[in-house]
């Protein structure tokens, strides 16, 4: 099994890198799914404030892995991505599973596309203005992204198209393929 797990601030196009994946046979696991779908089971609002306020309390509660921990039942086949790591906690819980099996590979896009996409995007948790979207950077920030960012093995610029962007996501993902295909078998 080979996992890839996504990092990047809201809007940096981390879904186009998702659908790419998919595109080439891996299967998806979203960490905000996750959240959401436990915050649904507990009848909770499914605005960007209670979603966001309610994965802090569950880390407050539970520790700082609790969504990494949710996340690893859903993991399975032998191409795996997950999307939406928030720190480096969960980053280093997913490579005590995982191993030299994982590669963490971060998108990045400039914070006025990333407003721009998000005002655009029509998700209910979505920004209303630049106040709004820098407060969320900020709470993202502060679950430690940055630093789980900072620790990537790859990182891809997202400054162009959609198109301009999945192509340059597939052509990454066929060059891990490949990798992958002529490594040595690892026990």
């Amino acid at each position: 099994m080979s996992v890839i797990v996504v990092v990047g601030m809201p809007g940096s196009g981390k879904e186009e890198f998702v659908s790419a994946s998919a595109a080439k046979g891996y299967t998806i696991v979203r960490m905000g799914d996750v959240v959401r779908d436990e915050a649904k089971k507990r009848s909770l609002k499914t605005d960007d404030s209670s979603i966001g306020g309610f994965a802090a309390s569950e880390r407050q509660e539970h520790g700082p892995i609790v969504w990494a921990e949710r996340t690893l039942e859903r993991v399975k086949g032998d191409k795996c991505v997950i999307d939406g790591t928030r720190s480096l906690d969960e980053v280093e819980r997913f490579r005590q599973v995982f191993g030299s099996r994982l590669l963490l590979v971060a998108v990045f896009a400039p914070e006025r596309t990333r407003f721009d996409r998000l005002s655009h995007r029509g998700r209910g948790d979505d920004p209303k203005n630049i106040d709004e979207f820098r407060k969320r950077d900020k709470r993202e920030l502060g679950w430690g992204l940055g630093n789980a960012f900072a620790s990537a093995d790859l990182v891809i610029v997202n400054d162009a198209t959609v198109d301009g962007f999945k192509e340059k996501a597939a052509k990454v993902l066929e060059r891990l393929d490949n990798e992958a295909k002529n490594s040595p078998v690892q026990a």
